[in-house]
């Protein structure tokens, strides 16, 4: 007489029937697609490290494209932060050195047909809108700089209008002061602390200037300008 299965006896025991297994699913196991090996057991890792867990939920790994896109997010996070701490000197800066390498392709053409008076003369205003890109980069280097002492202060202590009032009088100031707040949490604030001084989009020129055209020739308006921080 052949032995009750272990099956059967559990049922008697528990009083309930036992349940049916659909046919060709008793021992079906999960196969992974990419190392070909089983994954029912707990904690499998194939060759791309998705855990059978992952696979039951149904997530799919980051693909290539994805990893790439996130690099390049990475990698220019850096020079988009550089630019938007001081838009107008770069700005300023790209147009001048453009139109600097317009009149100097323009001159070289002229000494090339052998007019020399007038490719000299071509020269001359180029020289000087390149000397006027320099002086943006480096007032745009400079802001950057202050960008990232107002952004330490701000994240540190939080919003503080002894911070902020002596970068009001320079719209590039301005701008570099933005961009601090906006990363440290106080964009609102520091936007409407300086409407509430009376500076709006269209106020380019510093307020040494205006009330001074000459400022630019003295010495502590340079320093302040190119050496932040060292007042």
């Amino acid at each position: 007489m052949p032995a009750p299965s272990r099956t059967a006896h559990s049922s008697a025991v528990s009083g309930h029937a036992p349940r049916p297994v659909a046919p060709g699913h008793a021992h079906e196991q999960a196969v992974c697609p990419r190392c070909g090996g089983r994954v029912c057991q707990p904690g499998h890792v194939g060759h791309a490290g998705q855990t059978n867990q992952a696979n039951r939920a149904g997530r799919v790994p980051e693909s290539g494209a994805g990893d790439l896109a996130g690099l390049l997010r990475r990698g220019l996070s850096g020079p988009m932060r550089y630019l938007r701490a001081a838009p107008l000197p770069h700005a300023t800066g790209g147009v001048s050195a453009l139109i600097g390498a317009g009149l100097t392709r323009v001159a070289l053409e002229a000494l090339a047909e052998e007019a020399l008076s007038m490719g000299l003369l071509l020269f001359m205003p180029a020289s000087g809108w390149f000397g006027l890109a320099l002086l943006c980069g480096a007032d745009g280097l400079s802001r950057y700089r202050e960008y990232l002492r107002v952004r330490r202060m701000l994240t540190r202590w939080g919003f503080a209008t002894r911070l902020l009032r002596p970068l009001a009088s320079s719209r590039c100031q301005r701008d570099a002061a933005m961009q601090a707040a906006r990363e440290a949490g106080c964009a609102d604030m520091t936007r409407a602390y300086y409407r509430q001084l009376g500076y709006r989009w269209y106020h380019l020129l510093p307020d040494r200037v205006v009330a001074n055209p000459l400022a630019f020739l003295d010495t502590r308006f340079l320093r302040a300008t190119f050496l932040p921080g060292k007042r």
